[in-house]
């Protein structure tokens, strides 16, 4: 039975090695675009307190925090590490 189980697993096993490698490389791009674009909005919202428009400074500084490599990309980043742990605990399954 524990042999039918290691021949299932092995496509899975597959598909998760491949998924994992493309959506840990789309991250990395995404995560330095995002990076460059949190600090600009960091930017126009100061500017924007300055000029004395509080709403729209508010919501560049969420914006900002919201793209910022601590906001939504850390999200991202623990789902991709959960998905690279499930295929390594497949991969011990499959070995032992």
């Amino acid at each position: 039975m524990r042999i039918i189980l290691k021949i299932l697993a092995a496509p899975f096993v597959v598909v998760l090695t491949v998924s994992w490698a493309v959506l840990f490389f789309v991250f990395c791009f995404a995560e330095t675009i995002l990076s460059w674009v949190s600090g600009l909005a960091g930017l126009l919202a100061i500017v924007f307190f300055i000029a004395g428009m509080t709403p729209n400074g508010i919501v560049f500084a969420v914006l900002a925090f919201l793209i910022s490599p601590v906001g939504l990309p850390a999200v991202a980043k623990w789902l991709i590490d959960r998905l690279g742990g499930m295929n390594n605990r497949l991969k011990n399954f499959i070995t032992v």
